[in-house]
């Protein structure tokens, strides 16, 4: 066994340095895991082959900005002391884990820790309360959290822009390096606890967006999920961000992305689409996005309370005793609450305001109604802060001067800190809880005031109430918040107008028993089965759902810094390299050449589509090779197809999904002998010309044999909705006709029945056969679905056992991941570095057929 002091010694060496690592063996002190010295000891020792395998329990090593423990610091000692936060949300989801799972924490503490103390609080915090703190340099953790998360993260994520250099915190790049330095110190942290082969990774918010870059990029396959607990705001909003790319680059090194609601999952998806080009789908519930091979998972699931703990506070004694009291203080008046953060977002002065609003309206609620405001300390420090502050007071000060008289004031401020244990009184004597937040992220106030409001025999007794007697309560929430959708009983409202909020008030007060019965039952039902174990429970299901596959999976990584990704591909999944190709192409004698145009030869971005010299004459050389026959099947027109490559002599074209076919520049074109009948055009024509109207960007290419509608100019939100809608339209006023209607990649096509490129290899490889050349070298590259018919028609002829076998097989998609291919490459670039190795060899060869003649005649 290893001594402490060579543990220590393990632990000092770099991440950085793989070949250390390789070199000696980590030591896991995971339950069940045994190390290689164990091992080593183990299968030496006498009587080891009756030893029954340990089995190996994932852990769970959340990460958040803070630990959930707090720091305190006796005033006659020097140690420090902690204890669990119970209120911490990181802490409460351990129910949700199955029994035997172990968690490990890692984040900061909420007090600043000496370098001196640092070690004996880091091995302190680990033994008794399983977590790893993070210590931050003052500076780094000054401008990573207050600077750049606080500052100009939080409030664009809210929809605040800095339009002005005193209306909200610009773009600043020092904030920004301090935010991916503190990452890397998180990374470094879960590095030093983490099994990257056994245990899960759940990162939490918007502190650590580029956490899952770091983590991925040491380990290919560790197991990541992310949830984000503040709103994702809209593209708009989220593009004006200066790095989004490398966020969200780095939020798709997770397997899993939670989100609380459908609208931040939409953001997020139509963030990916417009700045990244990636395409998302749902299958059977699940909505994922393809990325580079893998597929991440979106998760939408808002977050609950932990029912336990209000329950257990709401049977003490001690919360009785202040119920009693505050009912005695509220004596027969009626209290609407308000809990908030003291935060720009919160609308606590429109909420003053619309209460203000209220008793104008209302003058018979004068010393009647009384709103009392929770507002806890601010999250961060600075002059915005202060003007929310100031600005509350203000308000308050003047309703209350206006509407108060002695022994009444309409409003109340309690200023927090204020603990969960002192807000269920508050929540317990309120008739009615309103959230006016702006612009908020879940916001569990109304969870909570609902299961206060439930009560319980303790409560019923301070209260007076017979515990037999249904429960009643009334929310007014704001349309802007994540726990809106959930709450279908709420009286929800629209924050900025102060008249809608005053009149929902009104409405609360002067509700029906009844119907205020209803709706907390409705609520209640809700919140106690989708509480915070429910939540953390489903997510981490389907984090282990979107891991299953990583360990059959190869994977290696691509790109520098925040652009790092990795691509995970089956394991037959090979990219084709041109030494792999080049000793095939050489040993074979008659070789079949398939290669798509747009995407394959030629790149998807360029403006002139026109092939090149250097690919005009790359195909010559290949098609020169008197043991090669060379086609480009292409979706597009025979003319503009026979244009461009009319200095290609030899080499065979099939256009319009080989409905045309031609073997060289001076044979005729083949038709394909499905159909000649292209009435259908009278009736698809019109419906085609009604969405590029009502599309702008979008535009009609009509061919000889087929019609294709283009989007790729288009919204990429808004044509992809029309393209599905045309699809449905021309296949129904199209059901009679002899045609098929088709998506491919931004088009939306109708062509006839049977003709595909896939019926073009197998009449090109059936017509090869039967002139007694059978093809014993297949190369077939693409890069779209059309091209996947390629692919099949090839895997069908390999797979026929009737028909002569092919010894050369290299069916190649450009891009797209997965493919019925069993090869890949990754852009036209490559594509063209691979046809100049082959044509190079056939160069070489006919050189050296040439050089050998001239022999033979000397």
């Amino acid at each position: 066994m290893l001594s402490r002091s060579s543990l220590d010694l393990l632990n000092l060496i770099s991440f950085d340095d793989f070949g250390a690592l390789n070199r000696i063996p980590r030591v896991m002190t995971v339950p069940g895991v045994i190390s290689e010295f164990e091992r080593s000891e183990l299968t030496s020792s006498e009587g080891c082959e009756n030893m029954e395998p340990c089995e190996v329990h994932p852990r769970r090593i959340i990460v958040a900005n803070q630990l959930p423990v707090r720091a305190v610091r006796g005033e006659n000692s020097e140690k420090w002391g902690f204890e669990y936060d119970q209120d911490s949300l990181v802490l409460q989801l351990k129910d949700g884990f199955p029994p035997e799972t172990e968690v490990i924490y890692v984040g900061s503490l909420n007090v600043e820790i000496g370098v001196d103390d640092q070690e004996e609080v880091s091995q302190l915090l680990l033994e008794k309360f399983k977590c790893v703190p993070t210590f931050l340099p003052a500076d780094i953790h000054k401008r990573f959290y207050h600077g750049f998360c606080k500052h100009y993260l939080w409030p664009l994520f809210h929809y605040m822009l800095p339009l002005t250099a005193s209306h909200g915190a610009r773009f600043d790049r020092s904030e920004w390096q301090a935010y991916l330095s503190a990452n890397k110190v998180f990374a470094d942290k879960v590095m030093e606890v983490i099994n990257p082969d056994e245990d899960y990774v759940w990162i939490h918010d918007y502190h650590l967006m580029v956490l899952p870059s770091f983590l991925r990029k040491r380990f290919h396959r560790v197991k990541i999920g992310f949830f984000l607990h503040s709103p994702f705001p809209s593209s708009e909003i989220y593009r004006t961000l200066p790095v989004r790319d490398e966020i969200l680059k780095s939020l798709l090194n997770s397997d899993l992305i939670g989100f609380h609601t459908f609208d931040y999952a939409r953001h997020f998806l139509s963030s990916c689409t417009r700045m990244l080009g990636l395409n998302y789908e749902s299958k059977r519930g699940y909505i994922g996005l393809d990325y580079f091979g893998r597929t991440v998972s979106v998760k939408i699931l808002p977050v609950g309370i932990h029912m336990g703990q209000f329950e257990s506070i709401m049977s003490l004694d001690e919360t009785a005793a202040k119920v009693k009291a505050l009912k005695e203080n509220f004596d027969g008046k009626i209290v609407i609450l308000g809990v908030d953060d003291m935060d720009l977002f919160k609308g606590i002065s429109l909420k003053f305001l619309a209460m203000g609003q209220l008793l104008e309206q209302r003058p018979d609620l004068r010393g009647k109604v009384v709103l009392v405001q929770i507002t806890n300390p601010a999250r961060s420090s600075g002059k915005d802060v202060q003007d929310v502050e100031n600005d509350i007071k203000r308000t308050a000060d003047e309703i209350n001067a206006k509407f108060g008289k002695p022994g009444y004031e309409p409003i109340v401020m309690v200023k927090g800190p204020v603990s969960t244990e002192d807000k269920v009184p508050y929540y317990a004597i309120a008739e009615c809880c309103v959230v006016n937040c702006v612009r908020d992220g879940m916001n569990l106030v109304p969870y909570k005031y609902t299961v206060s409001r439930q009560g319980s025999p303790v409560l019923d007794r301070a209260l007076g109430v017979d515990e037999k007697n249904p429960r009643k309560s009334v929310i007014i929430v704001s349309e802007f918040i994540g726990c809106s959708p959930s709450l279908s009983g709420a009286i929800r409202v629209n924050p900025w107008s102060v008249d809608a909020v005053a009149d929902a008030m009104d409405s609360a007060i002067t509700m029906k028993e009844h119907e205020k019965v209803l709706r907390h039952e409705k609520h209640y039902k809700y919140i106690s089965s989708h509480d915070v174990t429910y939540w953390a429970r489903s997510i981490d299901q389907d984090l282990e759902r979107a891991c299953r596959d990583h360990s059959f999976k190869r994977c290696w990584g691509v790109g520098l810094g925040l652009g790092f990704r990795i691509v995970a591909l089956g394991p037959e999944f090979r990219k084709l390299g041109v030494h792999h190709i080049v000793s095939a192409y050489n040993r074979t004698n008659s070789r079949l050449i398939l290669l798509d145009y747009d995407g394959t030869v030629m790149s998807q971005t360029s403006e002139d589509k026109r092939p090149s010299p250097h690919v005009l004459s790359l195909l010559n050389d290949l098609c020169n090779d008197p043991k090669n026959i060379v086609f480009i099947v292409s979706g597009r027109g025979k003319d503009s197809l026979s244009n461009w490559f009319s200095g290609c002599e030899n080499l065979g074209i099939s256009a319009e999904h080989g409905y045309f076919t031609r073997w060289n520049r001076n044979s005729e074109w083949e038709t394909c002998s499905f159909t000649k009948d292209f009435d259908w055009k009278k009736i698809a024509k019109p419906v085609m010309k009604l969405y590029t109207e009502t599309t702008d960007g979008s535009f009609i290419e009509d061919k000889e044999t087929a019609m294709v509608w283009h989007h790729q100019h288009a919204d990429p939100h808004f044509g992809s909705c029309q393209a599905k809608e045309l699809l449905d339209h021309l296949e129904s006023v199209l059901a009679n006709e002899p045609v098929v209607v088709k998506r491919g990649q931004q088009i939306v096509e109708v062509k006839p029945q049977g003709v595909s490129k896939g019926y073009v290899v197998k009449n090109l490889i059936s017509t090869m056969r039967s002139t007694g050349k059978s093809p014993d070298f297949v190369l077939c590259i693409g890069d779209d679905r059309s091209d996947e018919d390629m692919f099949e028609s090839i895997e069908q002829s390999v797979a026929d056992p009737s028909l002569p076998a092919i010894a050369e097989v290299f069916a190649c998609t450009v891009g797209q991941k997965p493919s019925m291919a069993k090869y890949y490459l990754d852009d036209t670039t490559e594509v063209i570095n691979l046809l100049q190795g082959l044509a190079a060899e056939s160069v070489h060869s006919k050189t050296a057929s040439y050089q050998e003649s001239q022999g033979d005649l000397l």
